[in-house]
């Protein structure tokens, strides 16, 4: 299906886990991110990736006829209510999931025009939920899950890794993941990863705080000369006055 949609999905270790025991046939996204939820077509592909460890486990295939909410509990901590059914195309143990630095010359995520060739702000393209992937880094998540699925490499992972979980706080539209302070990801936040160009690190800044106190359920102000501004899909434009 070469006009499919390619968005990422964030797993803990936990929620992952749960979500195989569930059946492996629902992905959920929380009540906030509904408006992104909408956009998931039929045969569509969810990018599965495991925070804490950075790495990528599985593929999904979404055979939903549209998105839709339901309360059934799957997850332990989380309702995730806006839901999606989908199914395996590809899972890969935590040991032979496939590392994300490995993919640093391929993904859009960690492209800079600095000289070293490398973006250090690569995390913000995994602060949420789904999140709308371009075709080429989409595509090469794909295959890089595909082969490690024939050629599984064993990579030893800190068993407390495995026991990774978002710090959270409460907000007016409810739990609110906090990204951690130290270069990994965490599960909440707007970050589409495809660019039109490489932003200045101001925009980025201002994006990622922009995007937190949305996600804290905060009005958020942009000044009139920064709102044709836009970072990782996000338009500086779309949000309030």
């Amino acid at each position: 299906m070469a006009d499919r949609n390619y968005w990422l999905d964030l797993f803990t270790p936990q929620t992952w886990n749960e979500f195989l025991k569930a059946g492996s046939s629902i992905s959920g996204f929380r009540e906030s991110r509904w408006n992104a939820v909408q956009k998931i077509e039929e045969g569509d592909y969810l990018l599965c990736y495991l925070t804490g460890i950075s790495r990528w486990v599985g593929i999904l295939e979404v055979t939903s006829k549209k998105p839709y909410k339901d309360s059934k509990p799957i997850w332990k901590d989380e309702v995730f209510p806006c839901r999606v059914k989908v199914k395996i195309v590809t899972k890969l143990e935590p040991e032979t999931a496939v590392p994300v630095k490995d993919m640093k010359d391929v993904l859009s995520a960690f492209k800079s025009a600095k000289s070293d060739g490398y973006s250090q702000a690569w995390t913000g393209r995994f602060r949420g939920s789904p999140v709308k992937w371009s075709q080429s880094d989409g595509e090469a998540v794909v295959a890089a899950v595909l082969s490690a699925e024939k050629n599984p490499v064993k990579r030893p992972i800190d068993p407390a890794k495995l026991k990774y979980k978002p710090k959270a706080l409460e907000a007016k539209i409810g739990l609110v993941t906090v990204p951690e302070s130290e270069a990994e990801p965490a599960s909440e936040g707007d970050s589409p990863a495809e660019l039109a160009k490489e932003p200045t690190a101001h925009t980025e800044i201002q994006s990622l705080l922009l995007q937190l106190g949305s996600e804290m359920g905060f009005d958020v102000w942009v000044a009139k000369n920064d709102r044709s501004k836009s970072h990782n899909g996000l338009k500086f434009s779309e949000l309030p006055k």
